[in-house]
This record gives C-alpha cells, structure tokens and sequence, in this order.
C-alpha cells in the first residue's frame, strides 16, 4: 500500500498510527496500522489483532 494513502492520525511514545482506509483486499475490516521500531501490525478498530506483532510493554 502506498505510503499516501495512509495518512498518520496519531504519535505517542515511539508508536506512529496510521489509518486504513482502501484496504478492503487483506483484511476486510476498518483497521490501523501501527509502527513501534522495528515491529509493525494492523490493528482493526476493534481491537483485534489482524496481522503483525507489537512488544507487550
């Protein structure tokens, strides 16, 4: 996915939230991905866990 379509909407403690918008091909569900240093997942607005991973703490 380009990088352009998917606009930050949050930064706090080392994490970047980006939000999903066209991406009904992978996952099916509105969600976001987040970025914490070297991990990466997305994450449905609900809550789930969709693909990727991120620390505990």
């Amino acid at each position: 996915m380009e990088e352009a379509s998917m606009p930050e909407i949050s930064r706090f403690y080392g994490h970047i939230v980006k939000m999903i918008y066209m991406d009904n091909e992978q996952h099916h569900k509105p969600h976001v991905h987040v970025y914490y240093g070297d991990y990466e997942a997305s994450v449905g607005i609900d809550g789930e866990l969709l693909a990727g991973s991120l620390p505990v703490k």
